[in-house]
């Protein structure tokens, strides 16, 4: 896989806490920057259902007040 280089700047307790701890896994800083990245972002969707499951949980009340019970379970009159 091709390498892009990116400059960043971190103040100067932020960068030690990323040598330590690259340092402590056994990997370059560059390494574990990457791999933070990696888990990072595979955590979005894992985020978003989670987000998605906390805010129905807020308003379902108001949702079934709005829409109706019958509609809660997904089932529709006329429908089986």
């Amino acid at each position: 896989m091709a390498k892009t280089q990116l400059n960043v700047r971190v103040d100067e307790g932020t960068a030690r806490a990323a040598r330590e701890r690259a340092t402590a896994r056994g990997m370059s800083v560059n390494r574990y920057i990457e791999e933070l990245v990696r888990r990072d972002a595979g955590e979005v969707g894992h985020t978003f259902v989670e987000a998605a499951s906390d805010f129905m949980k807020q308003y379902e009340a108001l949702f079934v007040e709005e829409f109706g019970a019958e509609r809660e379970g997904g089932t529709h009159e006329g429908r089986h």
